[in-house]
Order: C-alpha cells, then sequence, then structure tokens
C-alpha cells in the first residue's frame, strides 16, 4: 500500500507540481481545442491533461484502466458533468485485455508485453518492474465517436500500445498525439503508419513533436511525415521519449 501510494504521488507531482507547465500546455493545446470541443484522453492517467482541456473550455472523455488512477480523476472531475470518465483501456476490438502494472511508476503500466520487453533494454527504465496485472476493459475509438462525438483533438500515450489503439479507428480526426520512445521505435513507426493511413481521405497530415511533458514543439513548423521521421531519427540514439502531434493539413501547410 505504502508503495502504491509512492507511485501516485509521484505521478501527481509530475502531472501538477511542475512550475510553468500548466501555463506551456494551455498555449500549446489552445492550438487545438477551444469551448465546446470534444477532447479523447487515452491513458489519461492522473487527469494532468483532463485539467488543461476543461480550462480551455472543452469536453473531455477520459479513459484510463490503472484502478489508482481512476480513484484521483474521479476525485478530482466526478461531479464534473463535462468530463467522461471511461474504466478501461483502448484498442484494436472491444474485449478484455490485461494491463502489466508499475506499482512504483504507473506511468508506464502497458499492455503492450512487446514494448515492454523493448524498453527494459534501455537503462532509464532499469530499475522499472511490472510487479502485477489486471484484466481491463476494452473499447476502441470508433465506439467512443460512436458515444461521444468525434473529438477535435486525441491525446494516446498508452505505452507502447499506440498502434493497437489506432487500429481501432476507422476515420481521420482533425488533430491528435501519440508517444514515442526511442528504445521501442519500431512501435512508434507503426503507429506513425497508421496516422498516416487514416489522413489519406483527408488531405494528409502534418506533424510536429514534443520532448517529454515540455510542452513546446520541437520544430519551427509543421513537417511532412518523412521530415518527422528523419528527426525522430536524429534524436532516436539520445533516448528523449516525448509526443508526436498531427494534425489534418490546412491552406499554407
Amino acid at each position: 500500500m505504502l508503495l502504491r501510494a509512492y507511485g501516485i504521488a509521484r505521478s501527481l507531482v509530475m502531472y501538477y507540481g511542475i512550475p510553468g507547465k500548466h501555463r506551456r500546455a494551455m498555449r500549446l493545446y489552445g492550438e487545438f481545442l477551444g469551448p465546446g470541443d470534444v477532447a479523447f484522453d487515452i491513458g489519461a492517467h492522473v487527469g494532468g491533461r483532463v485539467r488543461v482541456w476543461r480550462r480551455l473550455g472543452a469536453r473531455v472523455v477520459a479513459v484510463e484502466p490503472q484502478p489508482d488512477c481512476l480513484r484521483v480523476l474521479r476525485l478530482f472531475f466526478g461531479r464534473d458533468q463535462d468530463v467522461a470518465i471511461v474504466a478501461g483501456a483502448a484498442g484494436t476490438k472491444p474485449g478484455r485485455a490485461r494491463l502489466a502494472m508499475s506499482t512504483a511508476t504507473p506511468t508506464v503500466s502497458s499492455m503492450s508485453p512487446g514494448w515492454i520487453k523493448s524498453v527494459t533494454k534501455d537503462s532509464s527504465f532499469a530499475r522499472v518492474q511490472w510487479d502485477r496485472s489486471v484484466e481491463v476493459e476494452v473499447t476502441t475509438l470508433d465506439e467512443l465517436i460512436a458515444v461521444h462525438g468525434v473529438p477535435a483533438f486525441c491525446k494516446i500515450d498508452v505505452e507502447g500500445f499506440e498502434a493497437d489503439v489506432l487500429a481501432g479507428l476507422s476515420r481521420p480526426v482533425p488533430a491528435l498525439s501519440f508517444e514515442y520512445v526511442p528504445s521501442a521505435h519500431d512501435a512508434s513507426m507503426e503507429a506513425l503508419r497508421l496516422v498516416e493511413r487514416l489522413g489519406e481521405t483527408a488531405g494528409g497530415y502534418v506533424y510536429n513533436y514534443s520532448p517529454i511533458e515540455t510542452m513546446r514543439f520541437a520544430a519551427p513548423r509543421w513537417l511532412e511525415a518523412s521530415e518527422l521521421r528523419r528527426q525522430l531519427e536524429r534524436i532516436r540514439p539520445r533516448g528523449r521519449s516525448g509526443d508526436v502531434y498531427a494534425r489534418l493539413r490546412r491552406a499554407g501547410d
């Protein structure tokens, strides 16, 4: 119990306790979201993004499988009628699946055994232990859209399960993000390939990259997919994870 409390406290400090982070996040997500928009937070964890998006006036669908994180979400947002908390995960198809959990570092709990195997070779994950597991309900992005509407923005941060989540989406959304981890480069590139395919019917996506939790874009302009791949290849040896952002192409891109 003490270790579980430590893990959640660590997450709360990471997502709520860094000075200036909230302001940077407001600026970044303000490019995608405004009052009345719908936002999907797939892997909501303790709700750091939910807080920002509600400040922007968006209605939020927060999907989270970890029981301890769900308790935090319900404590912080359970009375907010514009936040729908979905207990479970998103994936390729509805059903049930097993989530491997890290008690001390719940941010890296994952439904992807292959991702866990990849990142254990990374020195930054050397002390991480996936010491318990739980079976969770799985929905799809298509099912969430059928219930809540098309999101203006969809964040996917599910520790290597991003491609599985995207495989459950059959239509492009205006903008999205997914996590990139250099030690699991191939899994991230599969997610990018799926995003590219989704965008083919809507003029295509353009891309940017934000190093982990900086809430700032690394590139001064939006990139083509080929340019993003080259950028990620350059940062790959440094082992700096972060988030890939994609938005549908606009006039002038």
